[in-house]
């Protein structure tokens, strides 16, 4: 039996650290594991001008050269040209491109031709509203108004990753949210015993300045200023280029002896960090966390969580029945939340098995891909 291609199209694809990456990892790995179908991954480099194949984890990826970034957004003036080539190249039957950030999906759904086409869309709006953003939300405006609607309408069918996606709600939309290994994720000690150290892992780039790293540091200030936690530690994992300027903040709250950046981790370093940790925050400020993994990664661990109550945090962690959630961008609130989960050690506990049973339960990326495959299995074949 011949197996049908199916060209995973998305921005960036790991090495790169992020929710994105990872999901459309997943779906890649999937389809290298399927009798029937098989993936060939179309994404960016990170430098360079001339494209690159390869094969990675039994995957083969080629990455095409961004000729310039417009803040997260990679562009090539030729992706036109090669999206379309390396398609016809592949012998891709399906395509299924991921969005949010602009460009290569949208292209990828142009180009298509008579092939089938599923987009994957990851956030609800991407507006920054921050200082200093207007001009950049205004374009954000315009093409989430006038250009989005048209690409939604080209795809054949959409996925949404949770209920604030924008892609929620349409006919031809369906839900799968990310998920967690739980082969890997397992549950550590009782959040009680483990050491008074707090964990934020994501991005720490200047372009995603709405994960709320920043209101975190504040907030660890606050609660380093109290009495009653003198171990209390930081954990920033992840890489970015507003790490310096995340350090120095922390410098001038004098808190720096209490925080540590521990970069990129990935494997059995990152399943550590998340499964020995008393807490993990996701302080996100917009409609643009639509999801968050690490929430269930850290609820798979039985390690108790902090979220904004923003985007679709409140979609994964029941406020005091599987987490806690706080306002976004109340540095007071998410101390005091922080303070109570490491000094209640019978809370930590409930919160932390409450949560080790919903992420297993609801979101094991097993599952989450069989039905994927079977979206996949459904859609007519490209005449040829």
């Amino acid at each position: 039996m011949s197996r049908r291609t199916v060209a995973v199209v998305a921005p960036y694809y790991p090495p790169k650290v992020g929710g994105v990456e990872h999901y459309a990892a997943r779906i890649a790995r999937a389809l290298a594991d399927s009798p029937d179908l098989c993936p060939v991954v179309l994404t960016t480099r990170q430098g360079g001008l001339r494209s690159t194949v390869s094969v990675e984890d039994g995957v083969r990826v080629v990455r095409l050269a961004a000729w310039l970034r417009l803040s997260n957004t990679p562009l090539g003036p030729l992706w036109p040209l090669q999206l379309r080539w390396w398609l016809w190249r592949t012998g891709a039957e399906l395509v299924n491109a991921h969005a949010p950030v602009p460009g290569l999906a949208d292209l990828a759904l142009a180009v298509a031709g008579r092939r089938p086409t599923v987009l994957t869309y990851h956030a609800g709006s991407m507006h920054k509203g921050e200082a200093g953003s207007g001009a950049a939300d205004r374009l954000i405006g315009w093409y989430e108004r006038h250009l989005l609607p048209r690409v939604f309408r080209r795809a054949t069918r959409l996925v949404a990753v949770s209920p604030v996606s924008l892609a929620a709600g349409h006919p031809h939309a369906v839900q799968i949210t990310p998920g967690v290994d739980t082969a890997r994720f397992t549950p550590g000690e009782p959040a009680s015993r483990r050491e008074p150290v707090v964990v934020y892992a994501g991005r720490l780039d200047r372009s995603s300045a709405w994960k709320g790293v920043d209101v975190l540091l504040h907030a660890f200030a606050l609660l380093a200023a109290g009495t009653g936690l003198p171990r209390a530690r930081l954990r920033l994992v992840g890489g970015g280029d507003a790490l310096p300027d995340l350090l120095a903040l922390a410098d001038r709250l004098g808190i720096a002896d209490r925080v540590t950046a521990d970069g990129e981790l990935t494997g059995e370093q990152l399943v550590t960090a998340v499964r020995t940790a008393a807490v993990l925050v996701l302080p996100s400020r917009t409609e643009a966390e639509s999801f968050g993994m690490a929430l269930v990664e850290a609820m798979a661990c039985g390690t108790p969580v902090v979220g904004s109550a923003v985007g679709g945090i409140p979609h994964v962690v029941t406020d005091r029945r599987t987490g806690l959630l706080v306002p976004p961008g109340d540095a007071g609130a998410l101390a005091g939340a922080l303070r109570e989960l490491l000094t209640d050690g019978p809370l930590a506990d409930r919160l932390g098995a409450a949560g080790c049973r919903q992420a297993r339960e609801h979101y094991d990326w097993d599952d989450l891909m069989t039905r994927y495959l079977e979206l996949f299995r459904s859609l007519p074949s490209e005449p040829r």
